[in-house]
């Protein structure tokens, strides 16, 4: 049997595979070494591997936030160890999960839009190039962050059209001074402003939105993908809620640079079902 875990910073994903067979699935809370204890990932082995499974694990599989350094990899390593001593255990960081979900052993090049961004080259086996990711105070182009962000200035700075102005009233009935309590103490500004992107993802038809978005994708593709020599003759792949949900946008913004699209997914859980059941393909 094979574990493999696609693991966020708020919720992550446990999937038992007996051959081609999905087992089991779990939903549980998520984990990011940078910030959770590590008594936290203990006891979620505790509970999502009894003991009745564990002498069947020959193998485990762990993609996370948080996991592109060695330390942060060792220590997540270690916490599986003390329950599977005689598994064989991987630990990698999310970016490799997009790899293997969409691309799966073919050369590509893999994205992340969800809440951030992050972009890479993949030869079938390896990243041979990644994109430097500044994160969400300088960084974090096209992602759902930066889309929230610009709906939010274009609201509180009287860029919006009173349409949309209205209607983002009647959804959020948000005043400025809570706007910026909740991003300035909320704990995770970027979660809160990427819930914004909603608005824009329930909205994308309105041309003022479908503009807006498309200025955060040509930032994207500017700061992560045309700085790849072979971005043009790659198709490019993408894991994540808003390369889902704005998927028509993104493909006109990587059609006008020169770009092919590949395969989007929500989740990369169904790819990564794909990628360890059927090795082989």
């Amino acid at each position: 049997m094979i574990l493999v875990i696609d693991s966020g910073s708020t919720k992550a994903e446990w999937i038992f595979l007996d051959g081609e067979t999905v087992g089991k699935r779990l939903l549980t809370e998520g984990f990011n070494p940078n910030y959770s204890d590590l008594q936290t990932l203990d006891n979620l082995v505790g509970t999502c591997c009894g003991a009745s499974l564990r002498g069947n694990i020959q193998s485990i599989h762990y993609y996370g936030t948080g996991c592109g350094n060695e330390r942060n990899c060792q220590l997540i390593k270690g916490v599986f160890h003390r329950h599977f001593p005689d598994a064989e255990i991987s630990v990698t960081h999310d970016l490799m999960a997009a790899c293997h979900a969409v691309l799966g052993r073919e050369k590509g090049i893999a994205c992340i839009l969800g809440t951030g961004s992050n972009a890479c080259v993949y030869d079938g086996n390896d990243i041979t190039e990644r994109a430097v990711s500044l994160g969400y105070l300088l960084g974090d182009e096209g992602s759902g962050m930066h889309i929230g962000r610009e709906v939010a200035r274009a609201y509180f700075y009287g860029f919006m059209p009173d349409d949309l102005r209205q209607s983002f009233d009647a959804t959020y009935h948000l005043q400025l001074q809570d706007f910026i309590h909740n991003l300035y103490h909320s704990g995770q500004p970027s979660r809160y402003l990427a819930s914004f992107a909603k608005f824009a993802g329930d909205n994308q038809g309105h041309p003022y939105v479908h503009d807006l978005v498309k200025r955060c994708f040509q930032a994207f593709v500017e700061a992560f993908l045309l700085r790849f020599e072979d971005c043009k003759s790659l198709k490019v792949s993408f894991i994540g809620s808003i390369a889902y949900h704005f998927k028509d946008v993104l493909r006109e913004s990587l059609s006008e640079n020169g770009l092919t699209m590949g395969t989007v997914m929500q989740a990369p859980a169904e790819g990564l079902i794909e990628y360890f059941a059927l090795p082989n393909n």
